[in-house]
């Protein structure tokens, strides 16, 4: 019987915060979005809803936990 090769598992609470870009950038979701929206502009809101990088400090730990990303 073969050895098996061992595999590093997707962390599945950091595949439902982040995506990984065909180029290799990871994006997140904006804060505030959960509730009280009344008080927010719609500007603001509008702007929240777009993705945005994640920071280049973060990039390598969020990748270690995404092996398939």
């Amino acid at each position: 019987m073969p050895k098996s090769v061992a595999r590093r598992k997707t962390k599945k609470a950091v595949a439902k915060r982040f995506k990984v870009t065909g180029t290799g950038k990871v994006l997140r979701s904006h804060a505030s979005r959960r509730h009280l929206m009344s008080s927010k502009s719609a500007k603001r809101k509008r702007h929240l809803a777009k993705s945005a990088l994640v920071d280049a400090s973060d990039v390598a730990r969020i990748k270690e936990n995404l092996p398939f990303g």
